[in-house]
């Protein structure tokens, strides 16, 4: 059966692949790692590329559900999955999350739907039923029993009833407007004290799974005096609004039931005939008052309507019973998360106008206007939002960089939604993008003068040093880093004189003789490493010192 479904979900994730948005089906409680679709071959990732591009899966919520597997591009459960713990009274579960590639800043869609596997036996809230009914009962007289729960789907959830035990009473079932089973215990022979003080009966529940599942509850039924009047609420259905923000320990609704009879028969008390575990943790009844209180906070993120039978019992067990529902209403207490899924840490100043360098994700988890999210970046920066496919954002260069201006930033973005009131109606949330700027080898080094003039006497010996040039560079990095050295000249002065490459250092090479050279120029070249060449002349002249005697 698992393998049917696995190979259900592999062809049409193939077919959804080329619209953006793959969907697979698991079964439930699959062991942590198991296969769920081959997203590689289903989007026509080259296996090679999947590390180099960044591929990764990312999910809403605290808990991630699936994985990439880097080695086959497989997705793969990354936790054992309870179907009945997160999709309660949904009919089809379907888990969602996201493939974000980075190098290539696209993400696709992931849709898995977790199927139902029968891991649920049927149960009954209470094991133990006790019944107070009169003698009095006319034949045919029907009292609705407790539903067992099943939290599984389909086939897999209760089917059926049957009970066992005594010829007095029988079990009819009958549909409830959901469709769902309620079972009723029907009075098939007259109830005599006398005879019998009290009855005991099986109620059997099973589900439609291979093997079937059963759960029990042993009912007693204790016969009582006549009791003639039952109570009656005063509406068939109560209703009621409540801000998801209002304090705990609230009294939601208070249900009212009167009944005819006197002393005991009379005295009505209040219980929940119909709720499930979930409710029965938030919503609490006062049994002499009617009262529903709230006992922990809501949430109109996780429960939007509280639907519930509610029922009057009297002291003889005579009863009526009465549905509430209780809406849930929005307020604006969710602040706007924004998800920076991909970032470019550095970017080069002669990168076009519209490159992408952030890819972010805006969600507001309220409802209506209040989960109306708008986002904003700070004026004066050469970047802006632009709005993608749902809640993604891109943040793009808004026009050309220049490095020697400006050479990192510092991006905010903020988002807000339009909640009201005042105090309530934005939520901001700041994150920093610093943005490295490269630099372009666009400046040419430039010398501090374009001529120089130095002097020295004849008589200097090799290595004196003749002067010092120096060149500036506006670009950053390698691109500013500058060495010197010697242009066109003449091979007469290559063998007088050097250029340091690192300091500009003009050193003698030779003995200079005033009588031979009486000047020299020497052209030196100052060379960035993008190759960019600026040149300046040194003039330099020789003076004469008395080396030479007279001749006669």
């Amino acid at each position: 059966r698992r393998q049917r479904a696995l190979l259900w979900g592999v062809l049409l994730a193939a077919w959804e692949a080329a619209w953006g948005q793959l969907r697979y089906s698991v079964p439930e409680e699959m062991p942590k790692g198991s296969f769920v679709g081959d997203v590689a071959k289903d989007l026509g990732l080259q296996l090679p590329a999947l590390s180099d591009r960044g591929v990764r899966v990312v999910s809403e919520g605290r808990t991630q559900y699936f994985a990439l597997h880097g080695k086959t591009g497989h997705l793969v459960t990354a936790e054992r999955i309870d179907r009945e713990q997160l999709c309660e009274s949904v009919q089809q579960c379907v888990l969602r999350c996201e493939l974000v590639v980075d190098g290539e800043m696209k993400f696709y869609e992931i849709e898995v739907e977790i199927t139902d596997i029968n891991d649920n036996t049927p149960s009954f809230r209470e094991a133990d039923i006790e019944l107070r009914r009169s003698e009095t009962t006319a034949l045919g007289a029907r009292f609705p029993l407790a539903r067992a729960h099943d939290p599984d789907s389909g086939r897999n959830s209760l089917q059926s009833y049957e009970l066992s035990g005594d010829e007095h009473f029988s079990l009819a079932v009958q549909a409830g407007p959901g469709g769902d089973q309620r079972p009723e215990l029907v009075l098939a022979k007259a109830l005599d004290r006398e005879e019998a003080e009290f009855h005991e009966l099986v109620l059997r529940a099973s589900d439609g799974g291979d093997p079937a599942r059963t759960g029990t509850a042993r009912i007693l039924v204790v016969v009582v005096d006549a009791n003639d009047n039952a109570p009656v609420f005063s509406q068939l259905e109560y209703k009621v609004r409540v801000a998801e923000d209002v304090p705990v320990g609230s009294v939601l609704v208070t249900v009212t039931a009167t009944d005819a009879d006197e002393g005991l028969n009379g005295h009505v008390k209040y219980s929940f005939q119909t709720v499930s575990v979930k409710t029965s943790r938030i919503l609490q009844m006062d049994p002499e008052t009617g009262e529903i209180t709230l006992m922990c906070n809501l949430d109109f993120e996780e429960g939007k309507f509280y639907e519930l039978e509610v029922q009057a019992h009297d002291g003889g067990e005579l009863f009526d019973t009465a549905k509430v529902v209780i809406t849930v209403s929005d307020v604006n207490d969710n602040v706007p998360e924004i998800s920076i899924r991909s970032a470019l840490s550095e970017i080069s100043e002669d990168s076009p106008s519209g490159t992408v360098v952030a890819l972010l994700h805006v969600q507001d988890r309220d409802s209506g206007v209040n989960g109306d999210v708008r986002c904003s970046l700070d004026r004066g920066v050469p970047f802006r939002l632009q709005s993608s496919q749902g809640s993604y954002y891109s943040v793009v260069t808004a026009r050309e960089l220049d490095r020697e201006q400006v050479s990192e930033y510092n991006v905010t973005v903020r988002a807000s939604d339009g909640g009201s009131p005042p105090l309530q109606s934005s939520a901001v949330l700041a994150l920093r993008l610093w943005i490295n700027i490269t630099d372009a080898n666009d400046n040419p080094p430039v010398f501090a003068q374009d001529r120089y003039r130095a002097s020295l006497r004849e008589d200097a010996p090799p290595d004196s040093t003749v002067l010092n040039v120096s060149a500036s560079d506006a670009d950053d990095g390698t691109n500013a880093r500058i060495t010197y050295g010697l242009g066109e000249t003449p091979a007469k002065v290559l063998q007088k004189f050097i250029v340091e490459t690192e300091t500009g250092t003009i050193t003698l090479k030779e003995p200079l003789d005033f009588e031979d050279t009486r000047s020299y120029t020497l052209l030196v070249e100052a060379r960035d490493g993008g190759g960019l060449v600026a040149h300046c002349e040194v003039e330099l002249d020789v003076l004469d010192v008395n080396d030479n005697a007279p001749e006669i």
